[in-house]
């Protein structure tokens, strides 16, 4: 179940709460009590499963980009 965070206004707690999707926009209340919350934006941050390369594994040629990776030098 998705987490959506939100700020008190009144005391200016952060605090996080589950819910479905669907009730995404409801408005919660605040650990203290207060009503007055607003929810935050959140950002979502994607990992690659990691760690060291291979042995023996070539490093991926840089991509493309930027003035002479994309092809508008003469």
């Amino acid at each position: 179940m998705p987490s959506y965070e939100f700020r008190c206004r009144e005391c200016a707690t952060t605090f996080e709460v589950q819910r479905p999707m669907s009730a995404a926009s409801d408005p919660a209340r605040c650990p203290v009590g207060h009503d007055d919350t607003v929810k935050l934006l959140s950002t979502v941050a994607l990992a690659r499963g990691g760690g060291a390369a291979p042995a023996g594994a070539a490093a991926a040629p840089p991509a493309g980009g930027g003035c002479c990776g994309g092809g508008c030098c003469g």
